[in-house]
């Protein structure tokens, strides 16, 4: 099975919400559908960045370093070159 973690952006205001799931376009539906509490407020989202891996437990080492500060210096600088 493999693991994604992801970040989306909502087309509201640009705020950033990182996750990580086994069903990527599965979980971007239930943002877009407003069932996450967290991001229901704020959508529409589009996907705007994900990494896959091969355990959960990489995935969520993975998600924790984005919600870091280097983590999201991280992101704004793979986000600004695309």
């Amino acid at each position: 099975m493999k693991y994604y973690v992801y970040v989306l952006e909502s087309e509201i205001d640009g705020r950033l919400y990182k996750g990580q799931t086994s069903d990527i376009d599965k979980r971007i539906k239930e943002h877009n559908l407003g069932k996450t509490k967290s991001t229901k407020g704020y959508k529409p989202w589009r996907l705007v960045y994900f990494e896959v891996y091969e355990t959960r437990e990489e995935v969520l080492e993975r998600e924790k370093y984005f919600k870091t500060g280097s983590g999201r210096a991280f992101l704004k600088e793979k986000l600004q070159n695309k």
